[in-house]
């Protein structure tokens, strides 16, 4: 089964790449001579170009709100793979990194995280599973509760 198909199985469609917000690109890769890695720009979870939720992990949101975010940036992380790679079968998750705007007190950064790497993994089955890290960061854009990028290997 393919990644379009594991997507609508989830009841899923993914959404077109989120505009940059800033001066930057969505995605950069690095030339086949060098891997041709593909590197995405930290993803929010936007929804039809809105943020459905904003503050702090341990303040504002749960642990479960924010692994559904986490869960909305890494679609448009697939969004930006998609755009960069033109099919979603040829993208192998290498890297995850997830950042979580948290209270001082909140350590549950791991488990917000875990929202977006079990979508990956779902959609993307074995080229999904990847190495991650999870920080607490103080604030975010726009005052987004997390922000997702992605390190990706074409196949």
């Amino acid at each position: 089964m393919g990644a379009a198909d594991r997507l609508a199985e989830l009841g899923l469609s993914l959404p077109d790449p989120p505009a940059p917000a800033a001066a930057y690109e969505p995605w950069s890769q690095l030339p086949e001579t060098a891997g041709g890695l593909v590197f995405t720009a930290g993803q929010l979870p936007l929804v039809d170009g809105s943020l459905p939720r904003t503050g702090k992990l341990g303040a504002e949101l749960t642990t479960e709100e924010g692994a559904d975010l986490a869960r909305a940036a890494a679609l448009n992380v697939l969004a930006v793979a998609e755009a960069a790679l033109g099919d979603l079968d040829r993208v192998d998750v290498v890297k995850l990194t997830v950042f979580v705007a948290s209270s001082p007190d909140f350590t549950e950064q791991h488990l917000v995280a875990n929202g977006a790497s079990t979508l990956l993994a779902d959609v993307l089955g074995d080229a999904g599973v990847h190495a991650r890290s999870a920080v607490g960061v103080p604030v975010l854009p726009l005052d987004s509760p997390v922000e997702v990028e992605a390190i990706l290997r074409p196949r």
